[in-house]
């Protein structure tokens, strides 16, 4: 079996076996199933899965990686970023709703199981974006749209990470190949956008 076709069929697996409906409030998990992005509360959506499903193909998780899910929102991506890494693998979630966090860690631990990777949902520090205490990581998936490729995401991305990031109404996948980055464009998309705290001063 080819890479692209092992990594079709892990990512329908992993797909197949999170289910969706546990990551909505309870009065929209009726709606589980239908293709289009749900209010969570706050401001925030959980993402359309078919465009979920995109992101994570262009991600192309890989067994035992360490993985970034910035605006973990509902949990969703970070239980299949979980699942995709395995048992050996590290999924890190940050979100900047703080009213997100509680319910997003009880879905996200309902997941949980042999197959899928330690995983945990943090809130977000004032001026700082992502999780640099962490870095590298070998894939980071951005579910905001920013204007414009933040730097310090791509300083928290290891030689041969790849990134994810919605910039402008375009996704983007990003490769970073030492001091140089590659980027390719995969189609127009909405999201909310990324809020980018100016940096704290001590």
């Amino acid at each position: 079996m080819s890479h692209r076709a092992e990594s079709e069929r892990r990512l329908e697996e992993a797909l197949a076996a999170t289910d969706r409906q546990r990551f909505l409030p309870e009065e929209l998990r009726r709606l589980a199933g239908e293709d289009r992005p749900l209010p969570i509360g706050h401001g925030q959506t959980n993402s359309q899965p078919t465009t979920v499903r995109n992101m994570l193909a262009l991600l192309d998780v890989r067994p035992g990686q360490r993985v970034l899910d910035l605006g973990a929102g509902s949990g969703w991506t970070t239980a299949l970023l979980a699942r995709l890494c395995g048992p050996e693998g590290r999924v890190i979630g940050v979100e900047r709703r703080a009213e997100l966090i509680s319910p997003a860690r009880a879905a996200l631990a309902g997941t949980a199981d042999a197959g899928t990777a330690s995983a945990e949902i943090r809130l977000a520090h004032p001026g700082v974006l992502g999780a640099p205490e962490g870095a590298p990581y070998d894939r980071i998936l951005v579910s905001a749209q920013a204007d414009a490729v933040p730097r310090s995401l791509i300083a928290q991305l290891a030689d041969g990470g790849v990134m994810v990031i919605p910039v402008r109404e375009r996704m983007l996948r990003l490769e970073r190949r030492g001091e140089e980055v590659a980027a390719s464009e995969h189609g127009a998309y909405v999201f909310v956008p990324l809020v980018e705290d100016p940096p704290t001063t001590r």
